[in-house]
């Protein structure tokens, strides 16, 4: 058992029609029948939405996935149509709220990886592999692949954990031709943010896209967020260290503290997880907001 300890009421706007509740966004629809994407400051870690918010992080979520659209224009389109807050929603809209085009959204989580861990990892030192991959023997926690790789999941419900699946489970559920653009466009989005991250002093080691197909249902389009600390893992590059779990600018402090003696919760257990520390919370939005700010090279607030 796992998914919201609290679900929260959604905010009722003239016009507006409430689609869906997620882990981290609101969805509406407007009255021209386009989608509205409110990002909360809602956190989620192992398969939970915590009880407590991270003041700001919709707002930096949905700044930093602007930024890196624009980035990414001339590799592959985006839904993103405004950034205009819709009239009669709260004030606190502004600055997380994406007016998008409606996409036929595709049931794959796209992850690319460029080095070692998590899922990755667990699979690799069972069966040295990863996603069906062979990888060469030899490595460890953080370790550099010897190439980017494609290794796709599909997608669950909140609550449930995303599935593993080889690539040509994907080409039975999209097709070949679709299957092939997707992990074409994976890896050339990631090449890319992963040279723009190391230029600032980043390793983006994993991350995950959502794509949907356009109106004409061939075009594919980037969706949701991108390369946001919620959705990538992010290290700084002069602490990186092979052979250990590495510093990191995403949620995994959140999910560290969790498994933590101090928080006296098991993961594992169908218990809903604790409420965070102020200390934890604060420590959490230094690292969106530092994110934020050494990729986009902006201040912050």
């Amino acid at each position: 058992m796992s998914g919201f300890v609290e679900k929260p009421q959604p905010v009722q706007v003239p016009g507006l029609i409430h689609l869906h509740t997620g882990k981290v966004r609101d969805l509406y629809r407007d009255e021209a029948g386009r989608l509205v994407m409110v990002a909360s400051d809602r956190t989620s870690a192992f398969d939970w939405v915590l009880p407590t918010d991270i003041p700001g992080k919709g707002k930096i979520l949905t700044q930093l996935s602007l930024w890196w659209f624009e980035r990414l224009a001339d590799l592959v389109p985006n839904h993103v149509v405004s950034t205009e807050v819709p009239a009669g929603a709260p004030a606190d809209w502004e600055g997380r709220t994406l007016i998008c085009r409606n996409l036929r959204m595709l049931p794959v989580e796209c992850v690319a990886r460029g080095y070692l861990t998590g899922s990755g990892l667990v699979e690799y030192d069972q069966q040295r592999t990863v996603c069906g991959i062979t990888l060469p023997e030899g490595l460890v926690d953080g370790s550099e692949l010897p190439a980017p790789i494609f290794t796709p999941a599909l997608k669950a419900e909140v609550g449930e954990h995303d599935e593993n699946v080889p690539y040509e489970e994907v080409a039975r559920r999209v097709g070949a031709e679709t299957a092939a653009q997707l992990r074409q466009t994976t890896l050339a989005v990631y090449g890319r943010a992963r040279d723009i991250a190391r230029e600032r002093g980043i390793i983006l080691a994993d991350t995950k896209f959502e794509f949907g197909l356009d109106e004409d249902g061939e075009t594919l389009v980037i969706g949701d967020e991108v390369l946001t600390p919620d959705s990538s893992r992010f290290w700084p590059a002069d602490e990186w260290e092979p052979g250990r779990a590495q510093a990191s600018f995403d949620k995994q402090f959140i999910r560290d503290w969790l498994k933590s003696p101090e928080s006296g919760w098991d993961p594992k257990s169908e218990t809903p997880p604790p409420a965070l520390p102020e200390a934890i919370i604060e420590q959490s939005r230094a690292r969106y907001v530092e994110a934020y700010e050494r990729l986009a090279g902006l201040a912050w607030g």
